[in-house]
C-alpha cells in the first residue's frame, strides 16, 4: 500500500508539473521583452528571473550587504539570448510565445476528435496563407526561421562542408529570407546559389552576394541546380505532399548536367521506439512533432525508417545520415 501511495505521489507531481509547464516559457519570454541586457529589478522580473535561476538560465549573485538587490548573470544557456548576438534564440522565443502560435493549441483538443488543422480553426486559415495577408506575422516568423537558420547552417557547415565543395551550384527551396543560402556561398565562393521561397517571403528578403532569389511554389516546380538543400521543409508536410516536393527537387537535380545531383535535407531524425540514444534533443525531437500537428498541414517528425520509406518514394533510393552539432541531422539523398 505504502508503495502504491508513493507512486501516486510521484504520478500526481509529474501531472502539476505538465499542467505548468507553460509557465517557463513565459518566464523565458520577459528578458526578450525588455531592451536592458539583463532582467531589472522589479517584482514581476524578480519573480521571473528566480524562476530562470532555478532553471539554470541565470545565474544569480547575492551581495552580502543588506538592501542590495542580487545580480544575475549569464549561464550557457541564456547566452543564447542575448539579442544582437551573431548566435541567439530570442526571435524563436518570441515567435514559440506569441498568442497567434499559441492558440492553435487550443484547437488541438478538438481536432484530435474531429479532425482538422489546429492553426486554421483558430486562425481561419493555414500558416502560409496566413503569413501571407498578415505582414507582421510573416515578419517574426522569418525573423524566427532566420536566427535558427544561422545556428543550424554553422553546425551543417562544419560537419558537411566538403559536401558542397564538390557540387557546381545549390538551390535553397524554403530558403526564406536567405540566410543559409548566403553562409554557404560564403563558404564556397565557386558556387552560386539559389534562394527559392514563396513570392511573399523572398519579396522581404535582404540582398545576398552570390544569391539569386527566386520567388515561386515548390509544388510545382523548382530551379535547376546540382544540389538541392532543404531544411526544415518536409517536417511542415504530410507524406504525400513531401513526395510530391520530393519529386520536384528529383527533376530539378536530374536537370542539371555539370555533376551528379543529391539532395540536403536538413531535418529532425526520431528516434525508432526501440532505438537507443544519449542524443541531447531526443525528446525536443517528440515535441516537435506536436508543434508540427498544431500548426501545420499535417506535417510530422520522422524516424529514419519512415524517411527511407518517403525518399524511395520520391525518387532517392540512396541515402546517408549525418549527425551534426544541433537539434536536426542532415540526410543526403541521392538519385542513383
Amino acid at each position: 500500500m505504502e508503495g502504491d501511495a508513493n507512486a501516486m505521489l510521484r504520478g500526481q507531481a509529474e501531472i502539476w508539473r505538465y499542467m505548468l509547464g507553460f509557465v517557463d516559457s513565459m518566464a523565458l519570454k520577459c528578458p526578450n521583452q525588455s531592451t536592458a541586457p539583463l532582467p531589472r529589478t522589479s517584482p514581476t522580473s524578480t519573480s521571473s528571473c528566480a524562476s530562470l535561476v532555478r532553471r539554470n538560465i541565470f545565474s544569480i549573485h547575492r551581495p552580502s550587504d543588506d538592501g542590495v538587490d542580487p545580480l544575475y548573470g549569464l549561464t550557457d544557456s541564456s547566452r543564447w539570448l542575448i539579442q544582437g548576438s551573431e548566435l541567439n534564440h530570442v526571435p524563436m522565443v518570441i515567435m514559440q510565445t506569441h498568442p497567434l502560435q499559441l492558440a492553435p493549441w487550443h484547437c488541438l483538443g478538438q481536432c484530435s476528435r474531429d479532425g482538422g488543422i489546429a492553426f486554421q480553426k483558430a486562425h481561419g486559415a493555414e500558416t502560409w496563407e496566413f503569413a501571407g495577408d498578415n505582414p507582421e506575422f510573416n515578419k517574426m516568423f522569418n525573423d524566427a526561421m532566420a536566427c535558427t537558420a544561422k545556428t543550424t547552417t554553422k553546425a551543417v557547415l562544419e560537419a558537411y562542408g566538403d559536401g558542397f565543395g564538390l557540387v557546381g551550384s545549390v538551390v535553397d527551396v524554403g530558403g526564406g529570407t536567405g540566410g543559409a543560402i548566403a553562409e554557404i556561398v560564403r563558404a564556397c565562393p565557386h558556387i552560386p546559389g539559389i534562394n527559392f521561397d514563396l513570392p511573399h517571403v523572398v519579396a522581404t528578403a535582404p540582398a545576398h552576394d552570390g544569391v539569386e532569389p527566386v520567388g515561386g511554389s515548390m509544388f510545382e516546380a523548382i530551379p535547376m541546380a546540382d544540389a538541392v538543400f532543404l531544411k526544415w521543409v518536409l517536417q511542415d508536410w504530410r507524406d504525400e505532399d513531401c513526395v510530391k516536393i520530393l519529386k520536384n527537387c528529383r527533376k530539378a537535380i536530374a536537370s542539371s548536367n555539370q555533376k551528379p545531383g543529391k539532395l540536403v535535407i536538413v531535418d529532425l531524425v526520431l528516434l525508432d521506439r526501440d532505438g537507443d540514444s544519449n542524443s541531447l534533443f531526443d525528446d525536443i525531437g517528440v515535441t516537435f512533432d506536436l508543434i508540427m500537428m498544431a500548426r501545420q498541414s499535417g506535417g510530422k517528425e520522422r524516424t529514419e525508417a519512415e524517411w527511407k520509406e518517403l525518399l524511395q518514394q520520391g525518387g532517392f533510393p540512396r541515402y546517408n545520415i549525418i549527425k551534426i552539432q544541433a537539434l536536426p541531422s542532415i540526410i543526403e539523398a541521392f538519385p542513383q
